[in-house]
């Protein structure tokens, strides 16, 4: 506590940024909501592991865009919470955020067999199999926050989850030094799956060009790098705390100012952006949504009858 400078917002200027926050997170959710009705309105969707993979990211998005706004406001309103109610709240945003990515790779690699192998494709890409693997996503992404609730269980008492707690990532651990050593495994994380996922669409890519007739290898290149955009955009999440380490340590009293516009362009932009771009380009999906929510203006015309 010594060592640390605390600057706090004032009032005037945590009500402006909790709007700006609330009002992005609101309209993504109800065009993302908008995605979902289309989507369950016509059975066709349901029956094809493209658009299941892609409602899945509009949902895991939805749903991590309500945890991050949330934590947003309460880390200006209640700032002490109950230590058993973050670890939900941290558990359910960690989880999503490691979904996501993971989620695009999934249906960059959906769409390079549907335009490379087509004889295979109903073959390997099933709904059921899109389940399978939407499960197997969740399952990846509920283990960095389970084993951190394992070292929590080990490290804490059982009645620490019934105290308060400044909620956030590092307010169970008390140890500068467990902070230091989770900042870097996460970097080195970050480090692999950009390396991994970057090699994946580029070797999609270049096989789809050489597999396909040329007019099948622009389709399938403008596809696969409309996912490498949609990645990018996701992946810029992922250099959150590096800025925040780099930048500032050179501007220690604008400390509030960079973290706001740093999550604002790094977390909630890239969800309005990532399934719009998606929804918008694709003809059935956008025909489907048009008609459920297209406002239609009926006109009657009153003719004079004849005497």
């Amino acid at each position: 506590m010594n060592s640390t400078i605390w600057i706090l917002d004032s009032y005037e200027e945590a009500f402006a940024k909790n709007i700006v926050i609330v009002s992005l997170g609101f309209i993504i959710n109800f065009i993302n909501g908008m995605f979902v009705v289309t989507f369950f309105s016509n059975p066709v969707f349901s029956r094809d592991s493209r658009y299941i993979l892609y409602i899945h990211l509009v949902l895991n998005d939805m749903l991590m865009i309500c945890v991050s706004v949330t934590l947003y406001v309460l880390s200006y309103a209640i700032p002490l919470l109950n230590a058993s109610f973050c670890c939900i709240l941290l558990v359910l945003g960690t989880t999503t955020f490691m979904i996501t990515p993971l989620n695009l790779a999934g249906m960059a690699i959906e769409r390079f067999i549907a335009i490379c192998k087509p004889l295979h494709h109903s073959r390997i890409c099933t709904p059921q199999r899109a389940y399978i693997f939407i499960c197997l996503l969740w399952v990846l992404g509920t283990i960095p926050s389970l084993a951190d609730i394992i070292i929590l269980l080990s490290i804490q008492p059982i009645s620490f989850f019934r105290s308060t707690v400044l909620c956030y990532p590092f307010s169970f651990f008390p140890s500068n030094a467990h902070k230091e050593r989770t900042t870097a495994s996460q970097v080195i994380y970050m480090s692999l799956v950009w390396i991994i996922l970057i090699y994946t669409y580029c070797r999609v890519l270049f096989t789809a060009r050489k597999a396909v007739s040329k007019g099948s290898a622009n389709k399938a290149q403008s596809t696969i790098l409309l996912h490498g955009v949609q990645l990018l955009l996701c992946m810029l999440s992922y250099i959150t705390p590096v800025v925040d380490m780099i930048v500032i340590p050179f501007f220690p009293f604008h400390r509030t100012k960079i973290s706001f516009f740093n999550y604002l362009l790094t977390h909630i932009v890239p969800r309005l952006l990532s399934p719009l771009i998606y929804g918008v380009r694709d003809q059935k999906f956008m025909k489907q949504m048009k008609k459920y929510f297209t406002c239609r203006v009926i006109i009657v015309k009153i003719m004079p009858s004849k005497s």
